[in-house]
């Protein structure tokens, strides 16, 4: 368990929204026609997301589970050059899981950019990435906690969060993330123990996360939960995950509805193909890896930073009449 030094100086970097899917959707012009009075800004330069980012064949690569994003090739993108804040977290509290790598990741990047402080949970195995976002987190001025752990069990998910509250100082933002997936080419090779790893940490984490977390929060607060095209558009050869997926998705649309007269939402993201260690631990065939992506419109798998805005939106008051809402960002193939 670790967390910053609370006399390091606060430091926001201001600025553009960044690379976040819906984020630049929310946020009122700026650059105003000569004349009227007010300061014009330089516009942005336009970028083609279908070359923003790489693109298949990727080398050949596998890692075991849980894999780390620092040893991928190409490495992962998370924001940690590109992402921008703007204040628009200021004095929240998140706690996210699988904060070390991939979606999770880009979300405690762009948090704490965002002016918010951040708790992640990951396992042990992933200390070397999880050191990495924790120091970008205090990089900004903001507080890091980090509590590694295995949220298949019931009793360290009622811990993960009452520590998370206890040192953060509060608990306004939640978001469910971690996840276990393995491809298996027919329903004769998903042992039993397989099924069981993937429900419990997908669907009974989030329960049982979600369930302790909720007396701790207050009217404001919001949870997220990650989803997956698979919800909806589920792929043969990772049923059970898929399956979990599904059930996050019905969770979601199900408590937002309990939760909306305590004021507190409750969403979900239903990324497509994405780049993170998730795919080079098993989540998908070997011999498929490299072209990972590639039957996309955009021929390409996203980023996790590019889903970075979307976890922002979520959280911030902006999206104050969103709840029970399912956002897709999936490059072109279809939607929630």
């Amino acid at each position: 368990m670790d967390e910053n030094n609370p006399n390091r100086s606060r430091r926001m970097v201001l600025g553009g929204m960044a690379g976040g899917l819906l984020a630049g959707a929310v946020a009122p012009a700026v650059a105003q026609s000569p004349g009227n009075g007010m300061a014009t800004a330089a516009a942005a330069p336009l970028t083609n997301p279908v070359n923003a980012y790489p693109r298949p064949p990727f080398p050949s690569q596998q890692q075991p589970w849980p894999g780390l994003a620092s040893r991928m090739n190409p490495r992962p993108d998370h924001g940690e050059t590109s992402y921008k804040g703007s204040g628009r977290l200021r004095g929240r509290k998140a706690l996210i899981t699988g904060g070390d790598s991939g979606i999770g990741r880009a979300a405690a990047i762009a948090y704490a950019r965002e002016g918010a402080d951040v708790a992640i949970n990951y396992l042990p195995a992933e200390e070397e990435d999880a050191r990495e976002v924790a120091a970008l987190i205090r990089a900004e001025g903001r507080k890091a906690v980090t509590i590694p752990g295995d949220i298949k069990d019931e009793a360290f998910c009622k811990r993960l969060v009452e520590e998370s509250a206890r040192l953060l100082g509060g608990l306004d933002i939640l978001v469910n993330n971690a996840a276990r997936q393995v491809s298996q080419d027919s329903i004769l090779d998903i042992t039993t123990e397989q099924f069981d790893e993937t429900f419990k940490t997908n669907v009974y984490a989030m329960f049982w996360i979600t369930k302790a977390a909720i007396p701790l929060m207050k009217p404001g607060a919001t949870i997220i939960n990650t989803s997956s095209v698979n919800a909806y558009d589920p792929s043969e050869n990772i049923i059970d995950y898929a399956s979990t997926k599904g059930a996050i998705m019905i969770f979601t649309k199900g408590l937002a509805k309990q939760l909306a007269a305590k004021g507190i939402r409750v969403n979900a993201v239903a990324p497509g193909p994405f780049w993170t260690p998730l795919q080079v631990t098993g989540g998908q065939p070997p011999e498929k890896l490299p072209s990972f992506g590639k039957d996309t419109p955009m021929g390409r798998p996203g980023q996790p930073a590019e889903l970075a805005g979307v976890y922002v939106l979520l959280a911030s008051a902006e999206s104050s009449f969103a709840t029970g809402q399912v956002y897709g960002a999936v490059g072109g193939n279809g939607g929630p």
